[in-house]
């Protein structure tokens, strides 16, 4: 792998999440969620996803006192920390609003500075120390300290090379564990899923049995990876499986509550009716997540209970708020799309005609927009079945089962001849003693 010349490229990516700098977002249109309580959403994360997430709302929400207050949180936590250049970004991005107490707190930034420096030059003084008397384990944990100390200074393409540097140091299946999770951690905040992917499963083909959480932790991550790729149904798959162990123990990646949200949606958009029954709804496991969503649990019962009014209209709610979510903002559309023509084809599958009326009640949707829907389906091949617009009615094609059947027995008796007079043909061969033999060969 090539560390320095994917990293550099990685590190705009970092924009993407959250985390850049001031003026260097594009201007998406605003969302309006008056219902979020951001100190409530904050609380279920840790570290820089904290940040990442607060950021996020801020540039993306239309409320500005839900900004202002996204802002006024990031700037406080902020000063938990050692990220000095975010600190200058969040200031620039408060102008001024939130009254002198959140300007640019200069003697904070230098006084950070100046301990980052001396740490850093302790740090590296150290590593050369242990990497003159080729001591492997301290070599590995140094090049951890120091991956560290640039994790928390905002500097992660610097701490994704020193974390990719103890791979060569690792001695114990724990220490490659530990790797595997620092890199996992880093290319998430970078928008290197493929990174992601790339290291669960080298965490998971460790030879040694892992710990519970660690399992959660790395099929989290997977399933995060799936979904930025628009892998939809694969990362369905890994969070339904996800297990309760994860807790609040991954707070600085992902919470339990995005574990069920994340997972439902894909699931709903992706997996079939059986699948539904058996890894989601009848899942003892992802049931323990679905708990902490109640919303977002009823709408999947209803989804499977053919309730389509009301899942839909769920669905509709929990919108502004995963327009807002900093993984799941830019499939939430996909998603719904999705969803929603899966709620369509059930719906008319059982039935030989169907009324658009009726059809358009039970979806909430005006006829005109149901039968521009329906055209799209069939036309796509996913329908089978024919609109009188005139009438308002859908009439199903079901196929010809009795022509169905008689080709396939038609084909198997042409099947069967051919067979039976390959073995004549041979048994003949064998018969007259015929064998092929090679002509000389040409020296």
């Amino acid at each position: 792998m090539d560390v320095e010349g994917e990293v550099p490229a990685a590190a705009a990516a970092a924009v993407a999440n959250g985390l850049g700098g001031a003026g260097e977002e594009a201007s998406p249109a605003p969302v309006s969620a008056e219902q979020l309580d951001v100190e409530a959403y904050a609380a279920q994360y840790s570290g820089r996803t904290r940040l990442a997430r607060l950021l996020f709302i801020a540039d993306r929400c239309g409320v500005e006192a839900m900004q202002l207050e996204a802002l006024r949180m990031a700037y406080d936590e902020i000063k938990r920390g050692e990220d000095v250049q975010l600190h200058r970004d969040v200031t620039a991005r408060i102008k001024g609003r939130l009254g002198p107490r959140y300007g640019l707190d200069q003697a904070w930034v230098d006084s950070v500075t100046r301990r980052a420096d001396q740490r850093k030059e302790k740090l590296e003084n150290e590593l050369n120390g242990y990497r003159t008397n080729l001591i492997k384990e301290s070599i590995r944990m140094g090049y951890n300290d120091i991956g560290d100390f640039f994790y928390a200074h905002g500097q992660l393409s610097d701490a994704f090379k020193s974390y990719i540097r103890t791979r060569d140091y690792c001695t114990t299946s724990k220490h490659i564990v530990q790797m595997c999770m620092n890199v996992i951690l880093v290319s998430i905040e970078l928008g290197q899923f493929a990174h992601v992917s790339n290291y669960v499963n080298k965490a998971e083909q460790t030879p040694d049995s892992l710990d519970p959480i660690v399992v959660a932790k790395l099929r989290a991550a997977a399933g995060l990876a799936y979904l930025e790729t628009k892998k939809y149904k694969l990362a369905a798959r890994k969070l339904v499986d996800t297990g309760i162990e994860l807790g609040n123990n991954y707070s600085e990646v992902i919470a339990p509550q995005d574990v069920a949200v994340y997972g439902a949606l894909c699931a709903l958009a992706s997996f079939d009716r059986s699948d539904l029954k058996s890894k989601v709804i009848d899942n003892i496991n992802f049931r323990n997540f679905l708990e902490l969503v109640p919303e977002v649990r009823e709408l999947v019962n209803d989804f499977y209970a053919s309730r389509y009014g009301s899942c839909l209209g769920h669905l509709e709610k929990l919108k502004p708020n995963l327009l807002l979510d900093i993984h799941l903002h830019e499939h939430v559309e996909t998603l719904y799309m999705d969803i929603r023509h899966k709620a369509i084809i059930q719906y008319t599958l059982p039935f030989i005609s169907v009324d658009l009326n009726t059809m358009a009640t039970a979806f909430k949707t005006s006829v005109s927009m149901l039968e521009k829907e329906l055209a799209a389906l069939i036309t796509d091949n996913k329908i089978q079945a024919r609109i009188d617009s005139h009438n308002k009615i859908l009439y199903a094609r079901h196929a010809d089962q009795r022509n169905a059947t008689f080709q396939r027995v038609l084909q198997t008796g042409n099947d069967f001849e051919r067979d039976v007079k390959s073995m004549l043909l041979r048994a003949n061969l064998l018969k007259h003693d015929y064998n092929q033999r090679n002509g000389p060969r040409k020296m």
